[in-house]
């Protein structure tokens, strides 16, 4: 009776467990299984992100809407100056075509998504010349294979979106370069292909998109590349593991995953399959990601190789409806999402252009009212470049926000930032960080920016060193590129506190901790804590900024901009003297200029001890009282 019963519940485990769909792991994912995907899926054109009825019903929500008539005002106003402009022309930037690729990535999905709302045949003529003229480059530039995946994506929609429409020799000639220039290509220049970087994300959607739009030509192809995709973007994707954070920073988060969440709305929308790629570590939680990393001044914590600001992202659009959470439109994307279907500059050079806004639109939802984000006032990322976000409140414009930064200099697009900072406060971004350089600038010189070895020319460069962040140098020596910083400790709620072990980075110090504690009094104090210094070591504490310095420069330095104040306060010593430290012109010829930005801070000696105390209240003028 025992074994009868066994064997029933060892049965009826087996039974549900063939009818329930276990959890899929992407990079064990057969082959078999995409090619019956792909011989199952319609090939009826339109079928990259929408097919016809899916058009139709944007047609409609675009025309009855308030946020679809938004969109749809700012893709037509898009559409009509790109009429004017020539179609574009293989030049180079010194090794990248990526800025042609990106142009015509905006141009033809902008054009193609006009036609597809309004039927303006201007749009559909516009967007064929665009076509036509980039399917007869030599070539995509396969070298910088970035360049190939965004032409290649854009060739991909302009073809699938308007397929019915093109005529004959043009579709022939534009499905021809998608074969010959994106994917056969793909086949030949294989380096990126098990990328962890956004290469990889950026890569795989370009290759998939191409894929997609001409499996019903190229079956076996289509088979091949789109399996690649789901099998290796997981090694990008790892990226996200453990709670979201994106190691390359806010701007390259914005890159890799719109490209990220393009490829997994391909794969579902086309082979009505994920492969589990939404299951991967941290994939969800990277939604709340934008919004924890930006302060209420509207600018991000741009740590690494990113720029100061943010826009409108198509990326928090796809996951608000795909995971039902549309609170992460609600402290800035709303607002930007608005602004930008506002803005009427002219786009003359391309100026202002949004080359993924159009993929916006198959996403917009209604937004309920009073939506307020649900992503925590204070966070520690973990992962392999920790971060730390302590701030005061969301919806309170001035709000006190500090992003603090660990890890190494040698992480993907690192700079020597370990313990740099970002500070906002009633509205104003006090801390700054410079943000990254241009690429071309240096390659042009033959200087080696990709390297991350302690002698790279990398760390000649002044936005990309630590004399450049608002961090300590000690005897002007620059930060261990091998080293590695750590989040030691961070506890949340109204006092909370970060501490980071910075001692990997120096070699000139046995113990380097920084710690970062918000206070309930809406202040924020920064304590370093130093030993092992020799002694006579020049220890330099610094900061860059916009604001004005008071001319009194002993004691405490009142910091002004906007009619606001900020003042730090040394607290290890109010006899502390404040100096400036040029930030605003370029060290060397390579180095851009940083217009406005000044470097506040100050020096001390290590005693005999070797050991020092060093900390600095900083008091909104909000808070300051009578």
């Amino acid at each position: 009776m025992r074994l009868t019963t066994c064997l029933c519940l060892a049965f009826a485990a087996a039974l549900l467990s063939a009818q329930t769909p276990q959890p899929q792991d992407p990079s064990k994912v057969p082959l078999e299984t995409v090619a019956a995907a792909i011989r199952q899926a319609g090939k009826t054109h339109p079928l990259l992100f929408a097919d016809a009825a899916a058009f139709s019903a944007l047609r409609e929500q675009c025309a009855t809407t308030e946020l679809g008539q938004r969109a749809l005002g700012r893709i037509l106003f898009e559409a009509d100056q790109i009429l004017t402009f020539k179609p574009s022309a293989r030049e180079m930037e010194g090794r990248r075509l990526l800025g042609i690729s990106r142009r015509t990535l905006h141009r033809v999905s902008t054009l193609a998504m006009a036609y597809r709302l309004s039927g303006k045949p201007a749009y559909l003529e516009r967007c064929a010349a665009e076509m036509r003229a980039v399917a007869g480059f030599t070539d995509w530039n396969p070298s910088h294979f970035l360049d190939v995946a965004e032409m290649t994506l854009a060739m991909a929609v302009g073809y699938d979106w308007l397929y019915n429409d093109l005529d004959p020799a043009t579709r022939k000639t534009v499905a021809d370069a998608i074969l010959e220039k994106g994917l056969r290509t793909s086949l030949k220049t294989t380096g990126w292909v098990k990328a962890s970087n956004n290469w990889g994300q950026v890569c795989h959607a370009g290759m998939l998109a191409g894929a997609l739009a001409l499996m019903d030509q190229q079956e076996p192809l289509a088979v091949e590349i789109a399996h690649r995709a789901i099998v290796n973007l997981p090694r990008s994707m790892h990226a996200f593991d453990p709670k979201g954070c994106y190691p390359e920073g806010p701007g390259y988060w914005s890159y890799g995953t719109d490209f990220n969440v393009l490829a997994i709305a391909l794969l579902e929308g086309v082979l009505k399959s994920d492969y589990g790629l939404t299951r991967l570590p941290g994939f969800t939680a990277t939604a709340e990601y934008p919004d924890l990393v930006t302060g209420p001044s509207g600018q991000p914590f741009n740590y690494a190789d990113g720029g100061m600001g943010r826009g409108t992202d198509c990326a928090p659009w796809w996951f608000a409806k795909r995971f039902s959470r549309p609170d992460i439109l609600a402290y800035f994307e709303k607002a930007a999402f608005a602004e930008h279907c506002a803005d009427r500059a002219s786009m003359a050079g391309d100026r202002h252009a949004h080359r993924l806004f159009a993929f916006t639109l198959f996403w917009l939802q209604p937004l309920p009212e009073g939506l307020a984000p649900k992503a925590p006032l204070t966070w520690s990322s973990g992962g392999e470049v920790p971060i730390t976000i302590q701030r005061t409140s969301w919806d309170n414009a001035r709000a006190l926000f500090v992003g603090l930064k660990a890890g190494s200099p040698s992480a993907p697009h690192g700079h020597m930032d370990a313990g740099s900072f970002v500070l906002d406060a009633d509205g104003v971004r006090w801390a700054y960080d410079l943000g990254m350089e241009n690429y071309n600038r240096i390659e042009s010189r033959k200087m080696n920016l990709w390297s991350s070895s302690q002698d790279s020319d990398r760390w000649r460069i002044f936005r990309l060193s630590s004399l450049s962040h608002n961090t300590l140098t000690i005897d002007g020596q620059l930060q261990l590129a091998k080293g590695k910083s750590r989040v030691v400790s961070f506890s949340e709620g109204p006092g909370s506190e970060a501490v980071l072990d910075l001692s990997p980075v120096y070699t000139n110090a046995s113990q380097v901790t920084r710690t970062g504690t918000l206070l309930p009094t809406g202040e924020y104090c920064l304590t370093d804590t130093l030993k092992g210094l020799k002694p006579g070591a020049r220890v330099r504490w610094a900061m860059v900024t916009k604001a004005a310095p008071d001319a009194r420069r002993t004691g405490t330095l009142v910091l002004r901009e906007a009619g606001k104040q900020l003042r730090l306060a040394p607290l290890h010593d109010p006899a502390t003297v404040w100096q400036t430290y040029e930030a605003a012109k370029p060290r060397n010829e390579w180095d851009s200029p940083n217009k406005g930005m000044v470097m506040v801070g100050f020096e001390t000696v290590a005693p005999a001890s070797g050991e020092l105390t060093l900390a600095v209240l900083f008091t909104p003028g909000s808070v300051i009282k009578p």
